[in-house]
């Protein structure tokens, strides 16, 4: 690739202008002008008003001054185009053409049936002669289907497509940023964050940047999301000011991503009354409470009148909460939603809450318990306007966990399920772990047993009100967004599979690729695409293999969780231990003999879970403690199985690295070296697992590696 072809390639990558003309320009992730060429070299009518149709307009009339296209904003054109979008309820137009392509539009909804409806984020892709039409009932699905049209490329005009509804699964498909506004003095601007500093906040102070903020929203837009909450669960004194004297600071917020259908909340603390209030008690039952919440909740949505609602951590991990008062979490998250429900917002209630001072030695007590223990008996009496926030697993994160049996305890109750985009034990957007797979396993699924309703239906609740799918960001002030160029692919994936959580993960790692790496922007399309399968699509399970195995987790260097730290929690306050010693490893959670965990799911999978016979090897240790020498349903003992993945992954992230290289002068530079650079870094960090996780597990059982390999 010469220079030339250099300077090209980057205009395609990245975008248009540059944020400040003293700053570098930011990656354009899933959004490249190049992937507008399709839509911005032909003749486009956008029909109805709106701000989020005046967001189409300009996304539109910028694709075509860059491709040659032509865009009419309706009504008065009498135009031949070949593609209108266009509201439903909009005036008639006086174009025989466009009205005969809306009329096959309805024709073809009719066909598909349910009534016609569209909803207020769905729509109609359909195919009438020569021209493409999208069709939509409310402007948010104007603005889906106009990336929808993006993704298609060419395909959106093929004459042969047929006609395609629709609708998100999920009405609340949000990111909780755990941006901090005043740096901390442990965690820094975003606590767990990887990607540089918020791309909100600033020592203190908004950053500034509403462009980026603005390009931020583009990219949710694209993917599906519709909310944000925009500050740290973890609450401190400047972050609490949010609320009330820094409102301002979250509207400016709300103002810039509202041209993208993204709705703020705002994570509070339970203690505002006192810490913001004056007054001196937090009691959610206290009348002056609750009417100091009603008060402030009112002012909030004076000035964002869209606002979504609140994020609460209570009660964990030293956060403040109802248990202070003698109440229960319903207590707490009642008197929020009270004070919310007459403006249209809802409150989502972690229910990652949990003794963080437990004594190592007692193996009766067991962090994975916690959350089903809180809130299970709490099922029924939560206002409808009332989200638990559940982790869709017991513990933390961990790159393998069964799903959390809270999911399946709490019928009477809206329930979201959270994920973690940003990688804090799956590699820290240090290492390519494409998680969409694992996301995938967990929506799928089925916690009443295989024939009954999966996470994902739970999540979606009936009639779509369930409390949706919420995942910590990974984003941050960085060049790239996520640190890791191929770490985009998380967060674009989140937002696809929280819009239809039955997609194919591989089908959507795959739109992601063509998005980022347009074929017309990359030397060899095909070398790229075969490429970046063969390196992200098992990165979930490579992984995995070179860090803890067989669901014990964990095993991280304490304080900032990255690179192995076998005994690094085993005697700590935390919970979370492997009690591996001389015979054997894992946690005892079964009914018969340990902690009685498995009883919390419901009885399918608590007696496979039970059992050794049943129970699936690749969650064997976080539920059972076994001899080294115990065979599993792959033929491998346990000790051997530790050995040979550990090698196995060491070789798979070798293999990565090459195939990457093969990619050298094929895409945009800064994009190559930034993978190659973090792709070394990974083979050096597996090697470190792979050597201490197997001598670890040498030393302790003084079993020999049956293949006689290097183990110290």
């Amino acid at each position: 690739m010469n220079a030339e072809e250099s300077v090209h390639l980057e205009q395609l990558m990245f975008v248009d202008d540059p944020m400040e003309t003293n700053e570098p320009r930011v990656h354009a992730a899933w959004l490249p002008p190049e992937a507008f060429r399709s839509l911005g070299a032909r003749r486009v009518l956008v029909h109805g008003d709106g701000l989020l149709v005046d967001t189409v307009l300009h996304e539109v009339a910028r694709a075509c001054a860059r491709y040659g296209g032509r865009v009419w904003h309706s009504p008065s054109w009498d135009v031949d185009v070949d593609l209108v979008f266009a509201l439903r309820g909009a005036d008639e137009l006086p174009s025989s053409a466009v009205r005969a392509a809306l009329s096959a539009g309805e024709s073809a909804l009719a066909e598909i049936g349910d009534g016609g409806s569209l909803g207020d984020e769905g729509f109609l892709l359909a195919r009438d002669g020569d021209v493409t039409v999208v069709l939509a009932d409310a402007p948010a699905g104007l603005l889906y289907g106009l990336f929808h049209v993006v993704r298609l490329c060419a395909a959106a005009f093929d004459s042969e497509r047929p006609p395609e509804r629709h609708r998100p699964a999920l009405r609340r498909r949000m990111l909780d940023h755990w941006d901090n506004v005043a740096v901390h003095p442990v965690m820094g601007q975003v606590e767990r964050g990887y990607a540089g500093g918020s791309i909100f906040w600033r020592d203190g102070r908004p950053c500034g940047d509403l462009a980026r903020i603005r390009e931020y929203g583009r990219l949710l837009a694209a993917s599906g999301v519709n909310a944000i909450s925009v500050n740290n669960v973890n609450v401190a004194r400047t972050e609490a000011l949010l609320l009330t004297d820094r409102l301002g600071d979250v509207a400016e917020i709300a103002d810039v991503l509202r041209p993208y259908h993204i709705r703020v909340h705002l994570s509070v603390t339970f203690a505002a009354p006192v810490v913001l209030g004056g007054l001196s008690t937090a009691d959610p039952l206290d009348e002056g409470v609750r009417a100091w919440w009603a008060a402030t909740t009112r002012t909030v949505y004076d000035r964002i009148p869209d606002f979504g609602g609140y994020v609460v951590k209570a009660d964990s991990e030293g956060q403040p909460g109802p248990f202070t008062y003698g109440r229960d979490h319903a207590d707490g998250a009642n008197m929020l939603a009270e004070a919310l429900a007459p403006l249209g917002g809802v409150v989502h209630w972690r229910a990652f809450v949990y003794n963080h001072h437990q004594d190592w030695r007692d193996r009766s007590t067991d962090r994975a318990r916690a959350a089903y223990d809180h809130f299970a008996p709490l099922d029924g009496r939560f206002r409808t306007n009332v989200v638990v926030q559940v982790k869709f697993g017991p513990v933390d994160f961990q790159t393998r966990e069964p799903v959390s049996p809270v999911i399946a305890a709490m019928p009477a109750t809206r329930v979201a399920v959270e994920l973690q985009v940003t990688q804090e034990y799956t590699g820290q957007q240090r290492h390519v772990c494409h998680l969409g797979p694992w996301w995938s396993e967990v929506l799928r699924f089925a916690p009443w047993g295989p024939d009954g309703r999966a996470v994902a239906d739970v999540a979606a609740g009936e009639s779509g009100a369930g409390g949706g799918l919420v995942a910590v960001a990974n984003v941050g002030d960085d060049l790239f967004w996520t640190g890791h160029p191929l770490a985009q692919a998380n967060l674009y994936t989140f937002g696809r599979l929280a819009w239809d959580p039955r997609r194919d993960p591989t089908a959507v790692l795959d739109e992601w690729i063509t998005l980022t790496f347009p074929p017309s922007a990359t030397a060899d399309p095909d070398l790229v695409r075969r490429t970046l399968h063969e390196i992200m699509d098992d990165s979930w399970r490579t992984y995995e293999r070179y860090t803890a195995p067989l669901g014990v987790g964990f095993m991280v260097n304490p304080g900032d969780h990255y690179g192995p730290g076998v005994d690094g929690y085993e005697y700590t306050r935390w919970g979370t231990y492997h009690f591996a010693d001389r015979d054997g490893v894992g946690v005892d959670r079964t009914r018969a003999s340990g902690t009685g965990f498995t009883g919390q799911y419901p009885p399918y999978w608590a007696e496979v879970y039970e059992s050794l016979e049943t129970c699936p090897d690749e969650l064997l240790l976080f539920f059972h403690h076994v001899p080294y020498g115990h065979v599993l349903h792959s033929g491998s003992t346990v000790i051997q199985h530790i050995y040979d993945t550990h090698f196995a992954g060491v070789e798979e992230v070798t293999a990565m690295r090459r195939r990457w290289r093969t990619l050298n002068g094929m895409i945009d530079p800064a994009v190559y070296e930034r993978v190659a650079e973090r792709l070394d870094e990974q083979v050096r960090c597996a090697t470190e697992w792979r050597d201490q996780i197997n001598t670890y597990f040498y030393r302790k059982s003084g079993v020999p590696d049956e293949r006689g390999r290097d183990i110290y």
